[in-house]
C-alpha cells in the first residue's frame, strides 16, 4: 500500500490529464476530473459493485454524449470520480499508480463518449 497526501495524489492525476493524446482532450467537453477519498456504497451499488467485496478506482457521473438529445447540451459538467484510498491500496510504486490512474482515466472517458462496459479497457 503506497502513502501519498492527498494534494500530491491530485497533482499525479493532473500530470496523467496533461499526459492524454491532444486529439483526446479536444474531444472532451463540460467534464470535471475530482478526487475524492473513497467510493459511497451507493456508488458502488450503482455500477453493480459489493463494497464489501469489490473495489472502485473511478467513476463517471452524467451523460454519455451517445445518449444525449439535443446538440446544444447545457448542464452542469459531467465528471469523472478518481478515488485516492482505493488506488493507493492497489498500487505500490509512483509508475503503476501512474498507470492504474491513466487506465482508470480513460475507461471513464469511454463511458462519457458511450462505450459499453466491455468495450473499455
Amino acid at each position: 500500500m503506497m502513502r501519498m497526501p492527498r494534494d500530491r495524489f491530485e497533482e499525479v492525476v493532473r500530470v496523467v490529464l496533461d499526459g492524454l493524446p491532444e486529439d483526446l482532450g479536444r474531444a472532451i467537453e463540460n467534464v470535471a476530473v475530482v478526487v475524492e477519498d473513497e467510493p459511497s456504497e451507493e456508488d458502488m451499488r450503482a455500477v453493480g459493485l459489493d463494497p464489501a467485496h469489490e473495489t472502485l478506482f473511478g467513476l463517471y457521473q452524467g451523460i454519455a454524449l451517445t445518449e444525449r438529445e439535443v446538440s446544444h447540451y447545457s448542464a452542469l459538467p459531467d465528471r469523472i470520480v478518481i478515488y485516492r484510498g482505493p488506488l493507493l491500496r492497489e498500487c505500490r510504486t509512483r509508475r503503476e499508480l501512474l498507470e492504474e490512474i491513466e487506465n482508470t482515466v480513460i475507461h471513464e472517458l469511454g463511458h462519457y463518449f458511450g462505450l459499453p462496459e466491455e468495450e473499455l479497457p
